[in-house]
């Protein structure tokens, strides 16, 4: 079947002509149609927009002046700026809005010839571990449908999972990408923090917001991220880099590459079976010829506490616009005042609205500098921490999330629980840094998540190194037997 290959395997058999973007597009919609009324992947579906895309891909194909990546479809988390393609943010505040202008990001796939399949599930706003937060519906982990895929960008690493798209697009604040991608078995990259523009990404928290691929391998991930990432005028935190671009990934060889293991990273709140499939994949890779080192870096013992300081300010900033006065939902009230409330307090879910309200309250007369304050200053000896470690070693390692995937349910009325999930990803955030998660075995027959962490700026060599590792790791690119 054509969604049985990879993005890069489909960006082959479209350079050859066995195959066009009009039959690859074709045939995901026919899959969503008919399979993700039980997945709940998609908010909504454009199958007039992609097959017009793909039309115009194969048109691009025949001229030669195609990307490696045109006529190759994806899809799009739906915080993300959608020209007259509904966006929510998977949240009752936003239902019906249509986007005027389309995200730096999806110009990018467009200029690229990639039809856009439709806007995945998320948690609303982007707030949560576990995609259970959508105002809308629930969306299903392909390796077992009674537990979560993760989240924020569950829809997104759940297509991939199911087959339902080979590509995909989510933003990561605190671990949104690769929290889901290990939660799904698939791969998740989060760039350098400005390497990918923000430009048209509805903000969460703009200091640790950073928009990045998912995908089947790290070799698609690489490819999409070249599409994806650059300099934009349009975003004041973009760097002036170039796009990511990865020559001769397949060439990569472990043979000493020096890999750091933080033991905070591998204590309590790590389960037993993903502890012991961590520790089989690093002597996998010490096999090939890594060197794998234990290390201290205490400042992570903070991450969570300190990012459910920052966060939330930045949230409470930012969601401040959605007042019911120029654009989505709006509560009746003759008052202004009532109006305003009415509208926040039906508009916003219950996570939403905690954090907001933790937002406001650290950034208020008297405890700005009590909370805050000492929340940057734990964030800036974190980063310090992390950068020194980089001096000596090429990657810092990790399981990417403590647990495999949960059941649906199982920690909703535990929400420490769901946010002490973010452990492992969230010092990426604090510091900027490039990180990737890919699949390295399985625990209770679920995906195990291996991360990897280095210096900024580094995303070529991150993904050069993630493609080592996943080529050494021999269940790395296997997916569910439900899909497969």
């Amino acid at each position: 079947m054509i969604t049985d290959l990879t993005a890069s395997e489909l960006s082959e058999a479209l350079s050859k002509k066995s195959v066009s973007s009009v039959e690859i597009t074709t045939a995901y919609l026919n899959e969503i149609e008919s399979r993700d009324s039980d997945m709940g992947c998609f908010l909504a579906v454009d199958p007039k927009g992609a097959l017009e895309q793909a039309k115009n891909a194969d048109a691009l194909i025949a001229s030669g002046g195609a990307h490696p990546l045109t006529g190759v479809p994806i899809a799009i988390k739906d915080n993300i700026s959608t020209e007259l393609l509904e966006t929510t943010c998977a949240s009752k505040m936003l239902k019906g809005y249509i986007p005027p202008f389309d995200a730096t990001v999806v110009k990018l796939l467009k200029s690229a010839g990639m039809p856009i399949l439709g806007k995945t599930n998320m948690d609303e706003f982007a707030m949560g571990t576990s995609t259970e937060n959508s105002a809308f519906q629930v969306t299903r982990n392909p390796w077992d449908k009674s537990r979560c895929p993760g989240g924020s960008s569950g829809g997104s690493a759940a297509a991939i999972a199911a087959k339902l798209a080979p590509l995909s697009i989510g933003s990561d604040t605190g671990g949104s990408i690769r929290q889901p991608a290990a939660l799904c078995g698939t791969v998740g990259f989060k760039p350098t923090y400005g390497r990918c523009s923000r430009y048209g990404l509805v903000a969460f928290a703009s200091s640790l917001d950073q928009i990045g691929p998912l995908s089947r391998t790290v070799k698609d991930a690489a490819m999409l991220a070249e599409v994806i990432t650059g300099n934009d005028p349009l975003d004041s935190s973009s760097l002036p880099n170039n796009p990511i671009k990865v020559v001769g990934i397949e060439n990569v060889n472990l043979r000493g590459l020096k890999v750091a293991v933080p033991k905070e990273m591998m204590g309590e709140g790590i389960s037993q079976g993903v502890r012991q499939t961590f520790k089989e994949a690093m002597a996998r890779l010490q096999e090939e010829g890594a060197i794998v080192e234990e290390i201290s870096l205490p400042m992570i013992s903070y991450g969570v506490s300190t990012y459910y300081i920052i966060a939330p300010a930045e949230a409470s900033s930012n969601l401040a616009r959605f007042d019911g006065i120029r654009y989505g939902f709006r509560a009746e009230d003759k008052s202004h005042v009532r109006m305003v409330e009415k509208t926040r307090a039906q508009g916003f879910g219950h996570e939403v609205k905690a954090r907001i309200m933790i937002g406001t309250y650290v950034l208020s007369a008297g405890y700005y500098d009590a909370y805050y304050i000492k929340a940057q200053t734990v964030r800036s000896k974190m980063t310090a921490e992390f950068l020194e470690a980089f001096k000596k070693y090429d990657v810092i390692a990790s399981p990417t999330s403590p647990v495999v995937a949960f059941k649906l349910g199982e920690l909703i009325d535990d929400p420490m629980a769901l946010k002490l999930l973010d452990f492992c990803t969230i010092p990426a955030n604090m510091g900027g840094f490039p990180s990737i998660s890919i699949n390295c075995g399985f625990s209770e027959g679920l995906p195990v998540g291996l991360q990897f962490t280095s210096k900024p700026q580094s995303d070529e060599d991150l993904l050069r190194n993630a493609y080592g590792a996943e080529r050494s790791l021999p269940e790395a690119q296997k997916l569910p037997a439900s899909v497969g």
